[in-house]
């Protein structure tokens, strides 16, 4: 906890924003690209105390907030089937799908249950012979090596009842869409730490040459976060663009090899779906060819499921900054905490989950 409050020091935090301050001399774009990083910046203010000449927009790192939904249809299907114990981590069971979502498939009679770890379906498998064991496999980079190594520990020990629904995201391809789309406003990028702690930076060079847009690399935590906001803003007024890896505690150049070894084993790259932003060409993991029988997709014969998303949620937008949270007209009516429209109003790393948790926008009426 001591090195936690290091890094939330106001004393600190303020001699970053003066530096900011002192630093920004044209109005500049900044897109966070993690959820994590998004609540940070809200819950501790962070974007009202930088100048008004730097704006941050918040781009599709949640994890949840951009599993499509048509995967979540497919995890109802799977886990309404008898005979089934459904696992996923707890953010999960309140997305909603076409018409229900994983707790109301649990109130019907649906053996859904919270796992704190892949390895934990892994060993229900193991104890329940009888029974098939699914685990709903979402994420970014930094989850999966976890779900990679479940599936290898399954085929190690024999498990045929065991198996996994894959929804594996990518973000250097994310971040490559958003700057190709023709709606993109962003000049920068403040890059995920954990993400980068598995896979290293050597994916982010192309794209800063490319896009010629500054990537840093940050944590979470407020002096992170402003650390990562000046860097930026030195490179935009520079005229340079670069990576910098301002989180050198947790990340390496390399990353993780063993982990990205287990990846590349038990996963391969495959054109994914993002939830309201569509198809992005090699852009997620599947279950490798040699790994098929752990695929709960094709096991349980769900991979024709196709949706439409509800024409209020305007989440989409959120996750590719087009907008901010409270510029949707569901935000805080049709759509709440309680009632979610989608994906961002449901995860703990939602936009408008942060937007709403910490009053941000918020219209209250007399009762």
């Amino acid at each position: 906890m001591k090195y936690l409050q290091e890094f939330r020091d106001p004393e600190l935090a303020e001699k970053l924003l003066n530096e900011i301050r002192h630093s920004v001399m044209r109005p500049w774009t900044i897109m966070e690209v993690c959820g994590g990083q998004t609540h940070s910046i809200i819950r501790n203010g962070i974007d009202q105390l930088l100048p008004d000449k730097i704006e941050l927009i918040h781009g599709p790192g949640c994890p949840v907030c951009v599993t499509p939904l048509e995967i979540i249809d497919k995890a109802l299907a799977i886990a309404a089937m008898p005979n089934v114990i459904f696992c996923s981590f707890g953010d999960m069971l309140r997305v909603p799908g076409s018409s229900k979502d994983l707790f109301r498939v649990k109130s019907e009679g649906g053996d859904v249950r919270i796992v704190y770890s892949p390895l934990d379906a892994v060993k229900l498998a193991r104890e329940n012979p009888e029974r098939e064991v699914v685990f709903f496999g979402v994420g970014f980079e930094t989850t999966a090596p976890a779900n990679a190594m479940a599936v290898f520990q399954a085929q190690q020990q024999g498990l045929k009842n065991f198996s996994m629904l894959v929804s594996h995201v990518l973000v250097p391809p994310a971040i490559a869409a958003i700057m190709e789309s023709p709606t993109n406003r962003v000049q920068g990028f403040l890059a995920a730490g954990h993400v980068c702690s598995v896979m290293g930076l050597s994916e982010y060079p192309p794209l800063a040459e490319k896009y010629h847009v500054p990537i840093v690399v940050t944590g979470f935590e407020p002096l992170d976060v402003l650390n990562g906001i000046l860097r930026v803003v030195k490179q935009l007024e520079a005229g340079r663009a670069e990576v910098e890896n301002a989180y050198e505690r947790v990340v390496t150049f390399d990353g993780n090899k063993a982990a990205q070894a287990m990846l590349a084993d038990v996963f391969a790259t495959t054109d994914r779906a993002w939830r309201g932003i569509g198809v992005i060409p090699n852009s997620g993991w599947s279950i490798a060819e040699k790994y098929r029988a752990f695929d709960a997709e094709y096991k349980f014969d769900v991979s024709d499921i196709r949706t439409i998303e509800s024409p209020l949620c305007r989440s989409g937008e959120v996750l590719q900054g087009i907008i901010k949270p409270h510029q949707c007209g569901a935000f805080g009516k049709e759509c709440t905490p309680r009632s979610p429209l989608g994906a961002t109003m449901v995860s703990s790393e939602g936009a408008c989950a942060a937007y709403y948790n910490y009053g941000r926008f918020v219209q209250l009426t007399a009762a």
